[in-house]
């Protein structure tokens, strides 16, 4: 097994540009897949978010362009990704490990001057990053092709089919050399048409597991805080924000209402933070990532697909504000901390409608999340009401009495026509209704 990036004899001009971001020593993802990758292989990937999947596959595509020119002017490599942020990181990590050579790559998204794009395909790039919506528009508009394409990526293929871009994917699969070398990465293989993909993208690939889908990072400590509503959600985490002195913060939601409604609630509270969500442009995106990692903000509030890709160094605590939707989605958050060997730190927020998906995806995970609670601030709910099953009254074995052995007398017509005709006497019955985190976070 490989321990030093030294051992895949990369070109000195990619060895110094690994050591200008501070690497050394690859990741167990990049140890497996950089062989295969130099080797020419298609490859179909499991591998989760944080494991140094980006790396992975930037060096060997950048190892071949520099022993190998391009044979013809065009895009060489094509990496598919589902969002702008992503698609941006990438674009960071390229441009440090690649800053000691020519090569070049240029990023295709949403929210861009499309003309602007259009100027940047004519200097064909060595690899275009790109979500497939923006790309598409481009490829039918005839500003780019990709009949020289020589490698193919598909970057955290199950996201995408769950944002809906399987058609789009699909048709900029069909334009692609046929000729080229294909490399799919995907927390999990379970997703509904991740199939077709493969199928469409990869051939005889060679399969790699990094670490499975359901494994939690050993390097983050998982806890849970019981919340009775919205207002008690918000009171916990002001608390959790006020005693922590951790120095980046990212916390979760599932919608960008709440996202953009949990920001303003944390600014009022006089805490450093912003919120980023699909409704923001992405110049409005970029400034509110340069300000986290200035650290001139220190709490992001964000929802599942903004945060998609975001790698800000030192964040050392996530918070699900609300429970995620699955547990995959709850790995992709979670796996924003415990870094690089770093420990980290995640808490959710979980309230009474929100039990049973939280204890379905630790069953999922089989992850049992430690239960805290914050003094003077504890919740009235503690988890629901586990009612036993009723035991059944044993047989009575003394003999009957004397009137249970009784002859029976003979019902009269009139009797029978009476019964349940009598009224009742009303009455009021009053029913008396109950209800059914946290140790200081450590720094």
């Amino acid at each position: 097994m490989n321990a030093n990036f030294t051992d895949f004899d990369l070109p000195e001009a990619l060895t110094r540009g690994l050591d200008k971001l501070g690497f050394s020593e690859p990741t167990p993802v990049q140890r497996l897949v950089i062989p295969l990758a130099a080797a020419g292989s298609d490859l179909l990937v499991t591998a989760a978010t944080g494991s140094g999947k980006t790396i992975a596959f930037l060096l060997p595509m950048m190892q071949r362009f520099l022993a190998q020119p391009a044979p013809r002017q065009g895009i060489r490599a094509l990496v598919l990704v589902p969002t702008r942020e992503l698609a941006y990181q990438i674009q960071e990590h390229f441009l440090q490990v690649a800053s000691f050579t020519r090569l070049t790559a240029g990023v295709i998204v949403g929210g861009v001057s499309a003309s602007q794009q259009v100027a940047g395909l004519r200097r064909n790039p060595d690899i275009l990053i790109a979500t497939p919506g923006r790309l598409l528009d481009h490829l039918e508009r005839g500003a780019t092709d990709l009949g020289d394409l020589e490698v193919l990526v598909l970057d955290e293929a199950d996201r995408m089919l769950d944002m809906g871009f399987a058609p789009d994917v699909m048709r900029i699969i069909e334009v692609c050399n046929p000729d080229r070398q294909s490399l799919l990465f995907s927390a999990t293989l379970t997703r509904t048409g991740i199939q077709s993909f493969i199928d469409a993208a990869l051939r005889d690939p060679q399969r790699v597991q990094a670490d499975h889908h359901r494994a939690a990072h050993p390097d983050i400590q998982h806890q849970r805080l019981l919340a009775d509503d919205l207002e008690h959600k918000r009171t916990l985490l002001d608390a959790l924000l006020t005693a922590s002195t951790v120095e980046k913060v990212l916390v979760f939601t599932n919608t960008r209402e709440q996202a953009a409604a949990l920001g303003n609630f944390l600014v009022g509270k006089a805490h450093r933070a912003a919120s980023l969500h699909g409704e923001l442009d992405q110049g409005e995106r970029n400034r509110v990532l340069n300000l986290l990692r200035e650290g001139l903000i220190r709490v992001l509030v964000a929802t599942d697909v903004a945060a998609r890709g975001l790698d800000v160094p030192g964040m050392d605590l996530v918070i699900n504000f609300e429970v995620p939707r699955s547990g995959s989605d709850y790995l992709h958050r979670t796996g924003r901390t415990g870094r690089a060997g770093a420990l980290g730190l995640a808490m959710t927020l979980v309230s009474s409608p929100e039990w049973n998906r939280m204890e379905s995806i630790e069953r999922y995970l089989q992850l049992e999340l430690e239960h805290l609670k914050l003094p003077g601030l504890e919740a009235r709910y503690t988890g629901p009401t586990r009612s036993r099953t009723p035991r059944k009254k044993p047989a009575d074995k003394r003999p009957k009495k004397a009137v249970d052995q009784a002859p029976k007398v003979k019902e009269r017509h009139r009797d029978r026509k009476a019964i349940g005709k009598r009224r009742q006497p009303s009455s009021e019955t009053g029913v008396d209704a109950g209800f059914g985190p946290l140790k200081r976070p450590k720094d």
